[in-house]
């Protein structure tokens, strides 16, 4: 089954609202399919055929989101690009993928027409953020009725580039059995249904806000309060009509500087989501302290949308990302042997699911590397899986720190930092040292007013850690780099701080 068929068998008899904007605006689900129609419908005379690529940038609105649902209907490949890429990168994007058709923002036209032209891609049309362009425009003449194109359980719906924070960037090919299995075990995982009110402040270029969230919501053919951006004052005035809410971390830590949060505010609330980013122990206690609820933490990826969760009934465990989802096997292996190591035992994360995507675009060879012989997907996720079986992240392999021979993830030296009075939030990286390969380097964001220096930090973690462990250097900094889903981006931070031991004098 498609994974629009799915969405179409699961739309409420009775008509209600689908979207609701901040301006008062609502969008229904008989006007969803009638709009969504007419979309498709410019998109097959545009020349869109099944399984051609439709990419996309532009900003989040309503017909952004009707061109995801006319795309799938069209029987293409959704192909979501982040907003804040420059035409030097969707170069490479246009040009790997080869779109039939480029939807962009009216400002970037005639930049995206000499990139098409260049790449042999058919069309160009244009989206703003309020929904107007020439692709509307051709809409609106369009006939409402479609006849939705049959797509096989393996045939793509979508393909997302990874961020590419290392080489180039690959592009996830994610199959209509990938989404729609991935959303149904959501909806019942985490109890939606048509009552649901979610509230919708992520951006939809990411698997986050456009699969997790909205393939979830229409599969519980429930309503979303639809906001253009993450606004804690418009977030707290839409909290008392919403039943639920997913965010990164950034969302919470936001809302707990909001005085409007509290237990009353958010007395209609049943569940608040987190992921995309580690959320830090600290926020999870302030925030339940503050509304009476424990926020849950889950744990997905590009490609393979959502791996695990904390329970929805039972102990939601601050610093884990739960258990692994039904369906879904999660497993801790050797990173150079394969082999399955036990309890406790931290290496690298390997899934396997109907979740998992099917490859990487274009990419044989890399997709052939990171599958295991009996189809698990090496993540690239450093963890291990407790004696209770809660799922916990340490780190990215890519962020292991080699120093003097011995292997150091950063998360456990994070979390002693972050466990210091007075420190908001810590990155240890490593940096290139002339003795030991690479310093453990510690960067920490402070709060306002406290007295924090490097030698008070050391002298406490030298209690607490293993010599090799300790960082090096403590630096400090008002704010840690982070990426448009809230992640610190500890590349940035390498490259920024790659020459710090350039001189540092030979050890004895």
């Amino acid at each position: 089954m498609s994974l629009f068929e799915l969405i179409r068998s699961r739309i409420p008899a009775q008509d209600k609202t689908f979207l609701e904007m901040a301006d008062g605006r609502r969008i229904g689900y008989r006007e969803l399919l009638a709009r969504s129609g007419r979309i498709a419908n410019a998109l097959v005379l545009r020349g869109v055929e099944p399984g051609d690529r439709v990419a996309v940038q532009v900003e989040k609105s309503p017909e952004n989101l009707l061109l995801y649902l006319a795309t799938l209907r069209a029987g293409a490949v959704y192909l979501p690009l982040n907003t804040a890429y420059t035409l030097a990168e969707l170069d490479y994007f246009i040009g790997d993928a080869r779109p039939a058709l480029v939807v962009g923002d009216p400002g970037k036209r005639d930049g995206l027409a000499e990139i098409a032209a260049r790449h042999g891609v058919g069309a160009v049309d244009t989206l703003d953020s309020q929904g107007q362009g020439s692709l509307t425009d051709a809409a609106a003449g369009a006939p409402a009725d479609f006849a939705d194109v049959p797509r096989a359980d393996d045939d793509l719906a979508a393909i997302l580039y990874t961020s590419g924070t290392t080489g180039r960037s690959k592009g996830a090919m994610l199959t209509q059995r990938n989404l729609g299995s991935n959303a149904l075990t959501l909806v019942d995982y985490w109890r939606f249904t048509g009552a649901d009110v979610l509230l919708h402040a992520l951006p939809i270029y990411h698997t986050h806000g456009l699969f997790v969230a909205t393939n979830t919501l229409l599969l519980a053919g429930g309503s979303m309060i639809f906001l253009p951006r993450f606004d804690a004052d418009e977030v707290m005035r839409f909290i008392p009509k919403a039943t639920a809410m997913m965010g990164v971390p950034t969302f919470y830590t936001r809302l707990l500087q909001h005085p409007g949060l509290t237990r009353e505010a958010c007395a209609h609330m049943r569940l608040f989501v987190s992921g995309s980013a580690p959320l830090l122990a600290e926020t999870h206690r302030e925030f339940r302290e503050r509304t009476g609820h424990a926020i849950l933490e889950r744990y997905g990826m590009t490609e393979t949308n959502m791996n695990t969760s904390n329970p929805y009934d039972g102990d939601r465990r601050a610093g884990t990302v739960g258990f692994p989802l039904p369906g879904v096997e999660v497993r801790v292996a050797d990173a150079e042997t394969g082999a399955a190591l036990g309890p406790d035992e931290i290496g690298v994360l390997e899934v396997k699911g109907p979740n998992v995507f099917s490859g990487y675009w274009r990419m044989p060879e890399k997709t052939r590397a990171e599958f295991r012989p009996d189809g698990f997907f090496i993540t690239g996720d450093v963890g291990k899986i407790d004696r209770d079986g809660y799922v916990h992240i340490v780190g990215r392999a890519k962020d292991l720190i080699i120093t003097g021979g011995f292997n150091v993830y950063p998360k456990e030296v994070e979390s002693e930092i972050d466990a210091l009075p007075g420190v908001v939030e810590s990155a240890v990286i490593g940096c290139p040292h002339p003795d030991f390969g690479e310093g453990v380097t510690a960067v920490v964001v402070c709060a306002k007013g406290a007295a924090m220096t490097e030698s008070a930090v050391l002298d406490v973690l030298a209690a607490r850690l293993a010599r090799f462990k300790l960082p090096k250097r403590v630096l400090f900094v008002d704010d840690l780099p982070r990426n448009t889903m809230g992640k610190v981006q500890k590349n940035v931070l390498r490259e920024a701080h790659k020459d710090l031991y350039a001189n540092a004098a030979k050890a004895g």
